[in-house]
């Protein structure tokens, strides 16, 4: 069952569902990421990501 738009995971967490996630403080961006995958930081520090799509 894939995980409802809107959920969020932070810096070095698994990713629960491939898709578009957003980070949810300014300044912001957006990126494919892959379930499984260690969410990134952006602009070298920790941040929230939202899940925007589905991939």
């Amino acid at each position: 069952m894939r995980k409802p738009i809107g959920t969020t995971a932070k810096t070095g967490e698994r990713c629960p569902e491939s898709g578009v996630w957003q980070v949810t403080t300014a300044p912001t961006t957006t990126a494919p990421i892959a379930k499984t995958n260690v969410m990134p930081p952006y602009q070298n520090k920790a941040v929230t990501w939202q899940l925007k799509s589905y991939a």
